[in-house]
């Protein structure tokens, strides 16, 4: 008998575990159809990318540097991600622990009070010490479905930190350069109202002097006018710039804006490594947050398929139970019950919920496998664009030195009266317009490379050892 209780009770415990391991759903997942391009770009075969740079080695401007820091360290939606991560990290672990047995115990005491007809007026005390042990089979999966649900949601919130990181440090750059390309801008047209103003009086002299007509000198006056007008609205530009700054480090538009004068001279490389398509898709975060989106919605996906099956739950409750708080440890007691609940007719509406979490598995794939078609695009959208600002900016730094040279040239014909005042007004403008063009270029220059390193996922993956404001480990 001993033998044949053995027995029974391993072939019990094996259909047990044999049901245990079993995960409906899984035939119904639909594995994303990328077919990945040979190359990134269709010319770049390299195994390199400059996403795996540190952020700090890209933007070599200490300013900038120290205002990405402070971003990343007080941005107000920065810090909300943070807080998502640790609320998906505690409801990780209530998944995992569904899955075990759950133990709880109480300690009661009550006293019933009986007055029946026809019976004397009686008190009934009654005092408890329990244990209980309940435990679900996870029969087709559903708690193993939830507990990678819970962990594909933390992970997808961990990258969409991620994302967010990569995000702030390109949108902080951009506004820097943006800023330091509008003070350069305003520079120049300060510099020229100053060439103006030399005009005006020139004219002036040559006018009293009887030398020209009053038309040059109100020509003069007309392009001082004109260049003027321009200061306030560089000025109110700057300001807003200053604001948007502000609001991505956290604080308030009275913040002031430190930042250094935009090097005209300074040439960046001609081309920047983009790697291999494979590290395209591990090194964008918010990629891997689209495919654990994914893998949320499979891992629904198979609960919704197992709850459509039976649950068995048992329970082991000891412990002592007496009328008399004296004789409680010497009255125990135990009890074992198990229970299978069933749906029987639920009019469709299990079915229903499997067919529309299957429907969001196949939404959550293709929006994936469009994320990734997207990404390619920004990355050769982005190659593009650095290759031909590069070359606008050569062509306008030729242009500059041409207008320059031109300038010189007319101020000096003009003062031997081989040409009229009409002249060098025309070298002064086209002068003025190749100098805010080549201070545009070079800003293009800058915010072309922001745009390929974040297309690259650049921007998140190392942090400094002075400053590491994100903690997404578990602990």
């Amino acid at each position: 008998m001993k033998r044949d209780k053995i027995v029974y009770g391993a072939l019990l415990c094996g259909v047990v575990l044999l049901c245990n391991s079993c995960m409906l759903g899984r035939r119904q997942i639909k594995s994303p159809e990328l077919e990945l391009p040979a190359t990134v770009v269709a010319d770049a075969t390299d195994s390199l990318t400059m996403a795996d740079m540190a952020w700090w080695n890209v933007y070599s401007d200490s300013t900038l540097t120290a205002l990405i820091e402070r971003t990343l360290e007080r941005n107000k939606d920065m810090l909300a991600a943070s807080a998502r991560v640790r609320r998906m990290r505690a409801l990780g672990r209530v998944a995992r622990a569904d899955q075990l047995p759950s133990v709880s115990g109480q300690l009661a005491a009550d006293t019933e009070h009986n007055d029946y007809e026809g019976e004397p007026a009686s008190d009934d005390p009654e005092f408890d010490a329990k244990v209980s042990l309940a435990w679900e089979l996870d029969l087709w999966g559903n708690l193993r479905w939830a507990n990678r649900k819970a962990v594909a949601e933390y992970l997808a919130t961990v990258d969409a930190q991620r994302a967010l990181q990569m995000t702030l440090v390109a949108e902080v750059a951009t506004a820097y350069y943006e800023l330091v390309a509008l003070d350069q801008e305003l520079s120049i047209v300060r510099r020229t109202l100053q060439t103006r103003k030399e005009g005006v009086r020139q004219a002036r002299l040559r006018f009293e002097g009887g030398l020209t007509s009053e038309t040059a000198l109100q020509q003069a006056k007309v392009e001082l006018a004109s260049t003027a007008t321009l200061i306030p609205g560089l000025e109110s530009r700057i300001a807003l710039k200053e604001h948007q700054i502000a609001l991505l480090a956290g604080a308030y538009p009275t913040l002031r804006i430190d930042r250094q004068t935009m090097e005209m001279h300074a040439r960046l490389p001609e081309r920047l490594k983009v790697g291999l398509p494979s590290e395209l898709l591990k090194r964008r975060p918010d990629l891997r947050q689209s495919e654990q989106t994914l893998r949320a919605a499979e891992a629904a996906m198979g609960m919704a398929s197992a709850d459509r099956f039976p649950r068995i739950t048992f329970s082991l409750t000891g412990g002592w139970e007496n009328d008399d708080l004296k004789g409680l440890f010497s009255s125990p007691f135990s009890y074992v019950g198990g229970s299978l609940v069933s749906p029987l007719f639920s009019f469709g509406k299990k079915k229903a919920k499997y067919k529309a979490a299957l429907a969001a598995c196949d939404e959550a794939r293709l929006n994936y496998e469009q994320k990734v078609l997207e990404a390619f695009r920004e990355v050769n959208d982005a190659v593009v664009t650095y290759r031909n600002v590069r070359t606008a900016a050569a062509l306008k730094r030729d242009l500059q030195q041409a207008a320059q040279k031109y300038v010189e040239l007319a101020q000096l014909q003009y003062f031997n009266g081989v040409i009229n005042y009409l002249d060098v007004l025309d070298a002064q403008r086209k002068y003025f317009d190749a100098q805010i063009g080549l201070s545009n270029a070079v800003r293009d220059e800058h915010l072309a490379m922001v745009d390929l390193y974040k297309a690259l996922g650049g921007g998140w993956g190392v942090e400094r050892e002075e400053f590491r404001p994100i903690r997404i480990a578990c602990h």
